[in-house]
């Protein structure tokens, strides 16, 4: 994969650059990430990573310029498969294992220490948190050479379980699991249609954003391997992790509270 750092105009306007991150082809075709940053370039030496969540890509420029204020520049990564990184004839938000995710991590986090940055946040959203959570625990075991020292994560309203009554959270799950084995791409449920209409500017809400890059204004789909994702690591341990809430400004947990009002996943 090459990866040599290529900044071009991004779609939130002349003040945001994005770079392609080249992931090789699957049985969909070519495969990207696209990592997204202002395009001033770097002015500090610690910077933050953002990790966006499920039918979700970075339009939030708020988050953006929180963090400048505090003294670190903002990177943020739209996964593969979603928002600017998502291509004609791909399913959308589809990923097989969450350790294919690993890749376009590296990647970002290889390029925003060659861009001079020694210390590295990684902020992640909903099943961002997840994914978030995961990699970082992968890495920070060992961290590998060319990586920025990751030395906090937060985690906004992180999707650690199936929000579900107790029959879905197990039978339900085993079932889907046992599907997924040989229709890994069946559709099993979608957002409700209300969700995007509360959230679009167009429909009564208070967000701008591109529904193509984000499909919940038009129901995403909840496929069987994403619904059973997992991630292998070859090893179990435990780790604590801050997650953010409106009211509480940092706890220590591995809880899920409520999406705050002006994020999403």
């Amino acid at each position: 994969m090459s990866n040599a750092a290529r900044w071009t105009p991004d779609i939130l306007g002349s003040q945001w650059a994005a770079h392609s991150i080249d992931l090789g082809t699957d049985d969909e075709g070519p495969v990207t990430a696209t990592l997204v940053r202002r395009s001033a370039g770097p002015r500090h030496s610690r910077a933050v990573l953002y990790i966006h969540g499920f039918v979700d890509y970075f339009f939030q420029e708020h988050e953006a310029e929180f963090f400048e204020r505090e003294g670190y520049d903002f990177y943020a990564l739209d996964l593969r498969k979603y928002g600017r990184s998502l291509r004609e004839g791909q399913t959308a938000n589809f990923v097989d294992n969450l350790s294919a995710y690993r890749a376009e991590l590296d990647a970002s986090a290889r390029m925003i220490r060659a861009e001079g940055h020694e210390e590295l946040v990684v902020l992640g959203h909903s099943t961002g948190g997840l994914i978030a959570a995961l990699w970082t625990n992968a890495r920070t075991q060992n961290l590998p050479d060319g990586f920025p020292r990751i030395s906090a994560v937060i985690l906004n309203s992180p999707w650690f379980d199936l929000n579900k009554p107790w029959f879905l959270r197990t039978i339900g799950t085993r079932a889907v699991a046992r599907i997924a084995r040989v229709r890994p791409k069946a559709k099993v449920g979608s957002l409700n249609p209300y969700y995007g209409r509360a959230l679009h500017k167009d429909s009564g809400g208070e967000w701008d954003y591109r529904t193509r890059a984000s499909p919940c204004a038009r129901r995403g789909s909840l496929r069987c391997a994403a619904a059973t994702g997992r991630w292998r690591t070859g090893s179990t341990s435990r780790a604590r992790f801050w997650c953010w809430h409106p009211t509480v400004r940092a706890t220590p947990s591995m809880t899920t509270p409520r999406s705050s009002p002006r994020t999403r996943s």
